[in-house]
């Protein structure tokens, strides 16, 4: 009777811990859908950005082509890394168009580009905010799958270490822009 119901009680607690692991699995996932959905918000805009600068800054073409490829990078990376990477890269390459923009009286004053500034600017604080919620929900998860006695069986049942999105290498650096 004791053996029945100590076994009862192992399967309930297997169900509930695996139904526990799924629910913190898919809120990772959806915390990671929540970055990309913003990544690309942000390389949607980047082409009307560097169409407006080519507008006003047609012989810097250099910094321009540096955003598109950057973009087209971003577009492509796979994972919490190489997403990281191509961030930064296109961190790198905005900070270059940007000082070309500053050389451009006349494009700071127009209203396209002030909107589209806006629009990148309030990307970026929302880009800001998706990651940490994204790695919250990692930590959270990484530490749920750790603990005992979840630790036993997350592993058989297939639900291993989720990885974080960290900064680019150099990504404490600011930007050397030179011309």
């Amino acid at each position: 009777m004791i053996a029945g119901v100590v076994v009862v009680l192992l399967l309930v607690m297997g169900v509930s811990g695996y139904n526990g692991l799924v629910q913190l699995n898919e809120n990772v996932n959806g915390k990671w859908a929540q970055v990309d959905n913003q990544l690309q918000r942000r390389a949607d805009l980047l082409p009307n950005l560097t169409n407006t600068v080519k507008g006003f800054a047609a012989h810097e073409l250099t910094a321009i082509q540096a955003v598109s490829d950057a973009r087209a990078k971003l577009a492509g990376a796979q994972g919490p890394a190489a997403k990281a990477q191509a961030n930064g890269d296109v961190n790198n390459a905005l900070s270059r168009l940007l000082v070309v923009a500053e050389n451009y009286p006349d494009l700071k004053a127009d209203k396209n580009f002030r909107a589209l500034m806006d629009e990148l600017s309030g990307t970026e604080n929302r880009i800001a905010v998706a990651r940490k919620d994204y790695n919250d929900a990692v930590q959270h998860f990484n530490a749920n799958i750790q603990s005992f006695p979840t630790v036993i069986y997350s592993r058989i049942l297939g639900f291993g270490p989720k990885e974080y999105f960290k900064a680019a290498e150099g990504a404490q650096q600011v930007p050397q822009v030179k011309f």
